[in-house]
This record gives structure tokens, sequence and C-alpha cells, in this order.
């Protein structure tokens, strides 16, 4: 046991050591939700400006083939985190808000990189990773496990996306403001108590569905799941980013004096979506618009505390999303018809969903002013090499059995190096691969096209090649012309797979 202490003090010690030296960064990783390739100015964007992620890509790297893991947020969230891909485990779709915690609290974590090598911890916002053991959490008493048995010393939480139920806040291990004489029940099978539902009563609704989101009733607008009690535990959706986003100045300013990783998750701008009132109206494009604007205050925010700290030099911020776009995603909101020529997607086929490259290939921006250079980076890299790029930067020794989809992508990260990882997967509810500029999609009997979110999904019975280098837009499908190229990637992707497993 003394050892053990002395192992942990002289980790402390060092990191310490190597902050004071400007060589052991506080991270800030920034997680926006369903924000597309083309979704912001610095990417492209004309028709809406987002100045503060502007500022990010200025000062730091753009990445411009950087990619989540999966096309959907669940199973990103899960490798971002571990360093595994998601569709090697079972039951990593996406999770219902009383799934239980779907990370096993003995796997290595991101928190646990830097928890073990001597910063304070937090995850604050969408967490959509499952709470509680076998059976789901207790939503009326201790909650866990959770991200403080992955790792994180602190929690602020909302358990799965904004459009399921419960519509609470979880901090720490218990639901805020939970009146007990108002217990919560959650069901995701059939209706329990008495609160009305989109279904039974429209009437009620202040958001209208445009496909399912018909369940009960929280606020106005239907959700997905069944919940009754705990009123008082019900979250504004109007003041719930702000809320998330104090949340997180208070974490970064009470931790200014030593080295800290923030996990700052925001739920924008996934549906419903519900601009505070200093935002709503002001994007011309709807209430879609309206929150990538409250998306890139928020991230001004955590920058303007860091200036007013003298932290900004010495914090390494790492900006993406959980995967690509979507316009209607279940609820009437005029997305689409004040789009205005705006390509949520930029110059990239498809979105959220999809196989084709709009489903996973996302904003990246690495920023941190005393180590890197500005300028933009061409780098193919996925978010599941996070965890073993931010060991190699602190020194920190992993084994062949952790994280092992995880590339050490360090020196990329920095602007050292432009050279591609070897290779990339992307999950989109089938599997692709790319390598080289080339892109093998597996053939699949799944739908082409998801008519409820207008998505081009990316399946097909026959395999699909394509060359990102002259078509980015994965158009011209040269399976038939490159057989050999389809061999070589599909026994590749074939090798991964049979290396740690595939429960997809």
């Amino acid at each position: 046991m003394k050892t053990y202490f002395l192992i942990v003090l002289i980790t402390l010690t060092s990191c310490i050591t190597l902050h004071a030296q400007q060589k052991c960064p506080n991270v800030i990783v920034i997680y926006a939700d369903d924000l597309g390739y083309g979704d912001v100015s610095c990417y492209g964007a004309k028709k809406i400006k987002t100045p503060h992620i502007d500022q990010l890509a200025k000062q730091g790297i753009k990445f411009t083939n950087a990619h989540a893991t999966s096309a959907t947020c669940t199973p990103s969230r899960f490798s971002i985190l571990t360093g595994v891909y998601a569709w090697r485990k079972k039951g990593t779709g996406i999770a219902p808000g009383n799934a239980a915690l779907l990370i096993d609290t003995a796997q290595l974590t991101l928190a646990k990189i830097f928890k073990q090598t001597g910063y304070t911890t937090a995850a604050i916002g969408k967490w959509h990773l499952g709470l509680g053991g076998q059976g789901g959490p207790d939503w009326n008493g201790e909650i866990k496990p959770g991200p403080q048995e992955l790792g994180f010393d602190k929690s602020y939480i909302i358990p799965a996306t904004l459009d399921r139920v419960p519509c609470v806040i979880v901090a720490d291990h218990h639901v805020e403001n939970l009146d007990l004489k108002d217990p919560i029940t959650v069901n995701y099978h059939q209706k329990t108590g008495e609160w009305p539902t989109g279904k039974e009563s429209p009437e009620l609704l202040i958001m209208k569905s445009s496909n399912g989101h018909d369940n009960t009733i929280i606020n106005g607008i239907g959700r997905i799941g069944y919940m009754t009690g705990g009123k008082a535990a019900i979250w504004d959706d109007y003041t719930l980013t702000e809320k998330l986003t104090a949340q997180a100045e208070t974490f970064i300013t009470a931790n200014k004096a030593n080295p800290f990783f923030l996990y700052f998750a925001s739920p924008n701008i996934h549906v419903p979506r519900t601009p505070n009132k200093r935002f709503a109206g002001k994007s011309g494009m709807g209430p879609r618009g309206d929150v990538i604007l409250e998306f890139d205050w928020s991230v001004g925010r955590l920058m303007k505390t860091l200036d007013s700290l003298g932290l900004t030099n010495n914090t390494m911020i790492v900006l993406s999303s959980d995967n690509g776009p979507v316009v209607d995603d279940g609820y009437q909101d005029q997305a689409a018809e004040l789009m205005g020529g705006h390509q949520p997607a930029g110059p990239l086929r498809g979105g959220k969903y999809s196989a084709f490259d709009g489903g996973t290939r996302v904003p990246f921006i690495v920023s941190w002013p005393s180590a890197v250079k500005s300028g933009t980076s061409d780098a193919l890299i996925s978010q599941v090499d996070l965890i073993r790029s931010f060991a190699s930067l602190l020194n920190q020794k992993l084994s062949t059995k952790q994280a092992y989809d995880s590339f050490d992508m360090i020196s990329q990260l920095l602007g050292k190096s432009k050279s591609n990882r070897p290779y990339l997967i992307e999950d989109a509810g089938g599997l692709g691969i790319i390598a080289d500029n080339w892109k093998y999609i597996v053939p699949n009997n799944a739908a082409a096209y998801d008519y409820a979110t207008k998505t081009e999904l990316g399946n097909s019975k026959e395999p699909q090649l394509y060359n990102l280098s002259k078509d980015i837009e994965e158009r011209k499908n040269l399976a038939s012309q490159y057989p050999d190229k389809v061999k070589q990637l599909s026994e590749k992707l074939q090798q991964v797979k049979d290396e740690h497993g595939y429960h997809l």
C-alpha cells in the first residue's frame, strides 16, 4: 500500500512540475452534438457566423479529415472515452435514457489517464452512456456507477439526449433538486403514471413532432420514453446550455492553480432545439441556426473564463462533434424550410446516421497557444485516438490490451506531423474503412434512404469504393474498376474485426 501511494505522489508531483513548465497543459474537450462539418464558418459556412469557434481555429489547428467513430451519438461517446470501437461491444447503439452504464468500470478511460497523472477531472453536459448497474439507475437514490466510477472527480450531466426522458440533471450521484415525496419513474416500453403524452394530447404541445417524439410531454415538448414525477427536478430547456456552461466555468475557476481535464459535452445542437431568448431568431435560419449560435457563445464563455484567469496559453482545447448533421430529426422546427442554402455537411455526402463521410467527418480543432502553431491539417485522424495520444503526452505507458483501437497521434495534434493514421473505420450500423484516401463500404441489405430525416444512408447491396482524394462527395463508385482495392480493404477490415472481436 505504501508503494502504491508513493507512485501516485511521484506521478502527481511530476505532473505539477511539468504544469509549471508549460509541458502539462490543462485540457478541455468540447464535444458538440450533431454539429456538421459545414455548420461553422471556419469550415465554410456562409449563412451563419461562429466567431468563437473561428478564433479557436485561427489560434490552433483546423483538421479537415478528422472523424467521429460513429454516425450516431452513444457509440461515438463510448469510443472517445475508451479508445475502443463501440461496435466491438454489444448494446452500444443509441441508448435509452434509463440504460445501465455501458462502460465497464475496470476499463481504461480518458478521464483515468488524466486522473492518474494528477489532474482534477470533470464531466459536464450530455452523457448518454448509461448510468447505474444492471437494471439501470435508481433515479430516487444513489445513481452509480457512473462518470465518477470511470475517473471523473465531478460530474454534472444530463443522462441521455434532450429528447429522451428523464429530463433531469444528475449531479455526481444524485438527481439535482429531487423532492423524494415526488419520486421519478421512467419506462421505455409503456406509459407510466398520468402525465400526458404527445400522442394523447397534441393540443398541449408547443413544439409539434414530425416523427416520433410523442411520448411524455415535458415543458410542452413530446419526448422519447415515458416519465412521471420529479417535477422540481425538471430542467428548463431554454436555459440548460447556460446552466451547464456556468458549471464548466465554475470548475475551471476552482481548479485554476492545478492541472485539470474537463469533458464538456454540450447538448447543442441536438433536438429539441430550444435556444435561449438571447439567440432566438438571431440566425435567420430558425431554431437550428439559433442553437449553433448558442453553442458558439458557450465556447466563447469558456474561452473568456480561461483568459480572465490567465490560463489560455497553457490550456489545450479540442473541439469536435459526436457525428454529422441532421436537419429534421423529429420536430417541426422549420430547420429545412429556413436553411437558406446552408449546407450542414459542407461538401460531404450524407449526414447523421449515414455511412457516407457526412456521417462521421466532423469539425475538429486543437488549440494550445503556448505549444501549437496555427494552421490546417489534412491528416486522417479519429476521436478514438485521443486516449493514446494524451497518454503519450503525459508519459503514460499503455498495454496492448488497453485502448487498442487508439493510435498515438500526439504529433499530429501538436502540428508536428501530418501523417495519416494507418486506417480509419466508420460505423453507421454497418462498417466502412478508409486507407490511403480510398474508402470501402461493406455491402448490406439496409435501407439506402431515411425518409424521416431525409438522409442518404450510404447502404447498398453492392460493394462501394470511393477515391476520396478526387471524389470527396462519394459520387463515383469505383468498386467494379478496382476489385483488388476492394479485396485489400475488405481483408484489412476483417483483420481489425478479428483482432479484438465484433458484436455489431
